[in-house]
């Protein structure tokens, strides 16, 4: 079982040019699309958060339970869904306004114990941002972490969100002793200021760093580095691209029966670049469409 603790929300995402334009509603947020993700892929999966008890909420849940995705560990509120207006550039890429006072998922409290036979926890995004929640999952990540437990960090920074950015970084940094695996965008590694080697010495085994058309690249505790370049697609958007990536990396290591440091150092240059390149074209196949609809197993079947 992966485990991804995080938020659910609407994105609302713009069908036409303009400010103005049509706004189309479509289930996202990072942990969100990468508990779905993982499902498609075929990973037992279960989602651990705080969803609305509202009609969105409904529909958040509906998607889980089709794609075969555990939502036992989901708390429920009565609170409203946040939402998240996207802005789609010229070339595909999504930037985000969020609406996040006083909704459901911001109220997440730290379970007393994982799903039983939990390999990994996956964590990141806004759910690491907005408090009370933020505090209960990084009280996860910890505990997790102090049990053995494979842990893998997305931070997806949402800058609009962060009111404090030294602060955040400060607690970043105090993130990763508990962390196994590290993945960020390349724009995130450049907004956080540090370097792969820095965050390796700080605690995860391996970081990955995504550069959008450009590829992925890994960077391992013994000094390994391996790239792989990007799949070509013609871009609808980015929206869920790294996400994607997320679910990817770990059902790839779930199927190799690596969800542990040891057997990340094991992987090697050949391991690697196959878990890379599997990464980067499920990537490109949730690029090739609108919104976060992440690949199927049979679609990544070669």
């Amino acid at each position: 079982m992966i485990v991804v603790a995080g938020e659910a929300l609407i994105d609302l995402v713009p069908r036409g040019a303009g400010a103005l334009a049509a706004l189309q509603p479509a289930l996202g947020g990072g942990p969100y699309n990468t508990a779905v993700a993982l499902g498609r892929l075929g990973s037992p999966a279960a989602f651990c958060s705080r969803v609305s008890n509202d009609a969105f909420g409904e529909a958040l849940l509906d998607r889980l339970r089709e794609t075969g995705v555990d939502v036992s560990s989901v708390q429920r509120g009565a609170e409203p869904t946040t939402l998240a207006v996207a802005t789609v550039g010229v070339d595909g890429s999504a930037a985000y306004s969020f609406y996040v006072d006083g909704t459901a998922d911001r109220l997440f409290a730290a379970p007393s114990a994982l799903p039983s036979g939990t390999r990994a926890v996956s964590f990141g995004t806004c759910s690491l941002v907005l408090e009370p929640g933020a505090s209960a999952y990084e009280e996860l990540m910890r505990s997790a972490a102090a049990q053995g437990v494979f842990t893998a960090l997305d931070p997806n920074i949402r800058a609009g969100l962060i009111p404090d950015a030294d602060a955040y970084r400060a607690r970043f940094k105090s993130w990763l002793p508990s962390v196994s695996l590290l993945k960020l965008s390349a724009e995130d590694a450049q907004w956080l200021g540090g370097t792969p080697q820095e965050w390796l010495t700080a605690g995860p085994a391996a970081v990955v760093i995504t550069r959008g058309g450009d590829g992925l690249t890994v960077f391992t505790a013994d000094g390994g580095e391996y790239a792989v370049p990007g799949e070509r697609v013609e871009v609808v958007d980015t929206i869920g691209a790294g996400d994607t990536v997320n679910a990817a990396l770990l059902h790839g290591l779930a199927v190799r029966d690596a969800l542990s440091e040891r057997a990340l150092a094991a992987l090697g240059a050949d391991g690697w670049t196959e878990l890379l390149g599997f990464a980067a074209r499920a990537a490109a196949v949730t690029c090739s469409r609108a919104g976060a609809e992440p690949p199927y197993a049979h679609e990544l079947d070669s």
